[in-house]
């Protein structure tokens, strides 16, 4: 028998599985699918925003994998805690495959990104998504303005979050403490902004186009600086998808310049969402007591497809700053790692240590080529994955020593919660929705969810 064991039960892992099960080269295989978290799916449950109910089913699919006969899903397992290293993950399975996706925040490297009120978006959207480990984190919305610094989709996600009713999220599994703090939000204005251009912004045209949607609020742009990027001039040659992205954006810009000219609506909308571009974070302005603001260097394009400073400087008030720059991946331990890049050394997915493949040991999905792409995306990185692990099967099966896979996780000071525990939390979190009146509303502690996860009945 092969034994497999996937670190990460997120899209990249769940796909890795399914690639391996679904072979047909090695007929006695069964793959373990563990994750540090009690319950799977990983960022399509907890990085997922609650009203993209769409997105969110896709976790019906990743459901489908993990019932599979030849797949056991094993939650609260952290692979690399003392007891768990490689070694010991090679002497309990024959093969381990890492999906461990890109665990932190990139950096702004700035003054003042640490101040009070200054947050990764990473954490907001923790916070919101419930995950166990923002349990403490608190956001009290008393902000009359937020700047989001970063123009992608989770830059939209954390915009169109300080901007929707909690009237509409209510119907979502957002936990109580975040859905009240957004029913008290005090935010007006929401600051979106990018270093570069719209052409090379990194938001989908889907997305983009949802804050044009939200009730009583205003999207806000300039046309001087979308007139700044010569893609906008002629998007002729552009890609289909960034034409749209201008096309929606052009819109906006000319009902802004409506409505600076007195020809919009009378009426003025609760919130504004202001989308500005061009313009790159120099400092974080505040002190010991929160953020005040943050100062921009305007940019223009250096013709290389990037941006240069002007040294034209900009202030935008805000009382709340979310740095969405992207995702970063993490070191693990007793494997490599690529500082440069945030992620392992591989080919086609074997983990290299000095150029050599390490034995048995592979990579899938965001640590194995950073934070690219849609969740599709992870669909051929995670066959390339499994196909050179299928290819290296003869070397690999029997190699395992350690009996029992899950006696050995317990023997190693690990606790795990079989997939009929994660049921049980999934039960649990329904009858909880219930009971508030609303629909099935995640669990947000870890004691929460271990306690539910006993109870299987």
């Amino acid at each position: 028998m092969l034994r497999v064991a996937v670190i990460g039960s997120g899209p990249s892992g769940v796909y890795t599985a399914q690639s391996l099960i679904e072979q047909q080269a090695v007929p006695d295989l069964e793959v373990y699918v563990l994750d540090r978290l009690p319950c799977p799916y990983g960022l399509v449950r907890y990085g997922v925003a609650p009203d993209h109910e769409k997105i969110k089913s896709l976790q019906s699919t990743l459901r489908t994998v993990l019932e599979h006969p030849g797949v056991h899903f094993l939650g609260n397992v952290e692979a690399g805690a003392p007891g768990l290293g490689v070694e010991e993950l090679r002497e309990i399975f024959d093969a381990v495959v890492f999906c461990v996706g890109a665990a932190t925040d990139r950096r702004l490297g700035i003054p003042g990104e640490e101040l009070p009120g200054s947050h990764p978006a990473t954490e907001f959207v923790a916070w919101y998504s419930a995950h166990p480990d923002a349990a403490a984190v608190r956001f009290t919305l008393a902000a009359r303005s937020a700047i989001v610094i970063g123009v992608g989709n989770v830059a939209v996600d954390v915009a169109r979050m300080l901007s929707r009713g909690a009237a509409e999220l209510a119907l979502t599994d957002m936990p109580q403490g975040p859905l009240g703090a957004l029913a008290d939000s005090r935010v007006e204005d929401v600051w979106m902004v990018g270093r570069r251009g719209p052409s090379q912004a990194k938001f989908t045209t889907k997305e983009l186009r949802e804050l044009g949607s939200l009730p009583d609020t205003e999207v806000c742009v300039r046309p001087g600086e979308l007139a700044l990027d010569p893609a906008y001039r002629d998007p002729g040659a552009l890609p289909a998808a960034v034409r749209r992205n201008i096309e929606v954006l052009r819109g906006w810009a000319e009902r802004t310049a409506a409505g600076a000219a007195g020809a919009g609506s009378a009426a003025r909308a609760r919130r504004r969402i202001h989308l500005r571009f061009f313009l790159r974070p120099d400092e974080v302005l505040g002190d010991a007591a929160g953020v005040r603001g943050v100062r921009f260097e305007r940019t223009s394009p250096d013709g290389r497809g990037g941006v240069a400073g002007t040294g034209e400087y900009e202030d935008i008030e805000g009382q709340l700053v979310l740095r969405s720059v992207g995702y970063r991946g993490t070191p693990q331990p007793g494997l490599p790692f690529d500082e440069s890049t945030g992620t392992v050394p591989h080919l086609a997915g074997r983990v290299l240590r000095d150029g050599a493949p390490l034995p048995g040991v592979y990579v899938a999905g965001w640590i194995k080529r950073g934070p690219t792409g849609v969740i599709g995306t992870n669909r051929p990185c995670a066959k390339e994955t499994a196909s050179s692990l299928l290819a290296d099967a003869a070397e690999l099966t029997g190699r395992s020593t350690a009996g029992d896979p899950v006696a050995a996780l317990v023997r190693a000071g690990q606790r795990p919660v079989p997939w009929p525990g994660w049921l049980a939390i999934e039960a649990a979190e329904a009858a909880w929705g219930r009971d508030l009146g609303r629909g099935t509303v995640k669990l947000p502690d870890w004691a929460g969810l271990l306690e539910a996860a006993q109870a299987t009945g």
